[in-house]
This record gives C-alpha cells, sequence and structure tokens, in this order.
C-alpha cells in the first residue's frame, strides 16, 4: 500500500504524545481521512510492535478497542502491512509511522503527501520564527510542503513581536468559520481549558441580558499533565513559580493560566470586560472544571425582583446545547463527579445543579458622583447579579480532541 499516492486524503501528526495519540485515535473512529502519516521522530522501543503497543493502550481511557467498540464490542485489528516502510493498519485505516526527523523543516510532508499537519509536539508555538534562523519551528512543517499547520496548543511568542497575519487561534464553534485558506496557514486550536470557557462565555454573550457582563474570573481545577514533575525536583535555572517543581502525585498546586489571554483572540468582544484567571492544579488524570464567576448589570422587573437569575443563566446554557453549540455544549441538570465525565465528547458539560446567583446593588455616594461632573441629592444604586456557574471538560480525550478533530477536518476540507 503506498501513502504517496496524490489520490489519498492523508493527516500529518507530529509527535505521539497525549494529544498526537487520542487524535489519531478519534479521527480513526471518524475516518475523515483515507489515512495518516505519524511522525514520531525518534526510535520507539525496540521493534515495530512496542511502537503499536503504545498506540493501542491508554492509562486514562483504556485501549483503542474499548474507545471504538466499547467493553463488550469487537478489537480493533492492528496489523503490520509494510515493516520496511513503517507501515501499519489499524482498523482498516493505513497509518505511516516516521522516525528520523524532529526539525518540522525535514520531515518532507511534500513527499509524503500530506498537505495539513497537526503539530502535537509542544515544542513548536512561535508563528514569527522562519526556518532560516537556523532553529526548528513550526513554520518548517510549511517549508516541508505542507499546505496547512494546526498547533494543538496556543501560540507563544517571545518579545514584542506580532501575531502574523497568516497566522490565527481557532476554536471550532467559537470563531472557526472566519478561517480563511488564502490567508491562514499557521493555525493555533488555543488550549483545553480555553475551548471549555470559550462555549461557556459564547451563550452569555448572545443573550440581551446576560451580555451585560460588568467583569468576570475563572479558576480551572485542571487534572494532573506531563509538564509537571511526579516528584519534587530541583527547579531549573531562572524558574520564577519553584510550585511546578513538585510533586504533582501529593499536592494541590496553585499555578496561572493563559486561557483569557487566548479566549480574547477568539472572542474579542470580552476584551472589555475584566477577566481574570488561574489554575489549581490536583492529583487526578483527567477532567478539570472550569469555576466561572461573573458578575452582571440586571434590570429589575415590576416586583423589584432581578431579571438575571439561576433560572435564565441556565436556560441561557439549556438553550445554547439544543441550539447553535449542539454537540459541543452539553447541559446537565446531574449531580457530577470527575470521573463521570471521562471520555465525554463535548467542549463542555455545564453543571446546571451547581448554578448559583445573587443580586445586590452597587452604591454610588453623591460625592463620588461629585468627581464625574455628576449631581445627585442621594445614594444612587445600581442592581448587580454575582452568579457562580460550573462547567466540566475532559481535558485530553473527550473535550479537546474532540473539538480539535472537528477545527482539522472543517480546515482540511475548505483547504484542498
Amino acid at each position: 500500500m503506498n501513502l504517496s499516492l496524490r489520490n489519498k486524503n492523508l493527516l500529518g501528526i507530529n509527535s505521539l504524545g497525549r494529544i498526537g495519540k487520542l487524535l489519531l485515535w478519534n479521527q480513526i473512529h471518524i475516518r475523515h481521512f483515507d489515512g495518516f502519516v505519524v511522525n514520531c521522530g525518534r526510535e520507539v522501543g525496540t521493534k515495530l510492535d512496542d511502537l503499536i503497543q503504545t498506540i493501542e493502550k491508554d492509562s486514562n481511557y483504556g485501549s483503542i478497542h474499548k474507545f471504538l467498540y466499547g467493553m463488550v464490542g469487537k478489537r480493533a485489528e492492528i496489523k503490520i502491512l509494510d515493516s520496511d516502510k513503517q507501515i501499519l493498519s489499524i482498523d482498516g485505516i493505513p497509518v505511516k509511522i516516521l522516525r528520523t526527523a524532529r526539525d518540522p523543516k525535514d520531515i518532507n510532508w511534500l513527499n509524503e503527501g500530506v498537505k495539513v499537519v497537526v503539530d502535537c509536539s509542544g515544542g513548536f508555538l512561535d508563528p514569527t520564527l522562519a526556518t532560516e534562523a537556523g532553529k526548528p519551528c513550526l513554520r518548517g512543517h510549511l517549508d516541508s510542503g505542507a499546505m496547512k499547520v494546526i498547533a494543538s496548543a496556543p501560540f507563544k511568542i517571545k518579545g514584542t513581536a506580532r501575531i502574523p497575519e497568516d497566522a490565527k487561534t481557532m476554536i471550532y464553534g467559537i470563531n472557526h468559520l472566519e478561517y480563511d485558506p488564502a490567508k491562514h496557514h499557521i493555525i493555533s486550536a488555543a488550549s483545553c481549558t480555553t475551548t471549555g470557557l470559550a462555549h461557556m462565555i459564547k451563550p452569555l454573550m448572545e443573550n440581551e441580558y446576560t451580555s451585560k457582563i460588568v467583569t468576570a474570573s475563572m479558576s480551572t481545577i485542571h487534572a494532573s499533565t506531563n509538564t509537571q514533575s511526579i516528584l519534587d525536583s530541583v527547579p531549573k535555572a531562572g524558574a520564577t513559580d519553584l510550585r511546578k517543581s513538585r510533586s504533582v502525585m501529593n499536592n494541590i498546586i496553585l499555578s496561572t493560566t493563559g486561557a483569557t489571554k487566548a479566549l480574547e483572540l477568539v472572542m474579542p468582544e470580552v476584551k472589555r470586560i475584566g477577566f481574570m484567571a488561574d489554575s489549581v492544579r490536583i492529583p487526578t488524570n483527567t477532567v478539570s472544571l472550569i469555576n466561572l464567576n461573573a458578575t452582571f448589570y440586571t434590570d429589575l422587573d415590576k416586583l423589584g425582583e432581578p431579571l438575571i437569575n439561576r433560572k435564565l443563566i441556565n436556560e441561557v446554557y439549556a438553550n445554547a446545547a439544543k441550539g447553535a453549540q449542539k454537540g459541543l455544549l452539553v447541559y446537565s441538570e446531574r449531580q457530577n463527579v470527575s470521573s463521570d465525565l471521562i471520555g465525554t465528547l463535548a467542549s463542555i458539560t455545564l453543571e446546571a445543579h451547581q448554578t448559583h446567583t445573587r443580586t445586590g446593588f452597587i452604591s454610588f455616594p453623591p460625592e463620588a458622583l461629585e468627581k464625574h461632573g455628576l449631581r445627585a441629592d442621594k445614594d444612587l444604586g445600581m442592581p448587580v447579579t454575582h452568579a457562580k456557574i460550573f462547567g466540566w471538560y475532559d481535558n485530553e480525550l473527550g473535550s479537546y480532541v474532540y473539538s480539535l478533530s472537528k477545527l482539522v477536518n472543517y480546515i482540511a476540507d475548505n483547504s484542498i
């Protein structure tokens, strides 16, 4: 079987880490592409079967057989088609393995017949770098023959350089329709947290009442990742956050997140909101939780009751789950725990049972108003409603890879 035939619709995947492997699983399931070319960039184990075992098994999600066919279903057939050319067949779909090139410009996607590449390495995230600089970079995929490259992580740009015109951050269901195949060649699929947060913010921003957000903050209670230390280690030179070198197995670890900055790239309208975000890492293997706190300006009805309340907010999400965000946002009134959401295919699952609101008044005394050229005989009060809204997301397979796959398919279908 020749995977280099030009009439094949192939997807390239660079790196077979957490996201790379699960993306391959998901794509084999939905069968959008005729085959795959996976660049490992190095040898794996001592024989090809060692790589097969790596693809086949997963500590968080079980086996690919369970993923494709369930606990009592059949097994997916995985076999070697050509050991010399490193070509496998996984559930009837050809997968070619590349092992030599670590620098994207040396992979030679053109020779493999690959036009769309997903870089899951996490090591090449600066779209401003060019291959002429001598260091491996994201743009190297284009230089090696790919038409489009999608990074499975947020862009990271050093210094004051701006995002180039041919690069854009996109989240499926949020701003993917802004994709211009003639213009956009390097795409960031943001992060798992930004994806979940965007799908929580979108329904609020599109409702006439809840769009009046005064300020907001978010904490993600986040499962552990490979960037953390298994046991305590000595911080690297120049490290400013010493907590990152502490054991992920034994601690709750306060951390940071760039979710709000990335959110502004896909939803510019949130720039007017005073938005803050942080992350709390916990020792679980997958599924994370967004705790969204939002304060709204609210009108009062004839009885003096606020128009924004728990019932309205839950209705906003329930309608979104049945409408524009169907299949991406799930509305749940059940009392869930994190393990219930493992493998759930949704960008975010709204925990409606836990939605809470309280309404109060922001007081503006006459002396404060006078400083701004306004006059009043007595204190003026503005009604505001504060809400706590919770959303679950399986930060690996169920939420992020699911959304990433949809974006990859859309870009592929609208590029070639």
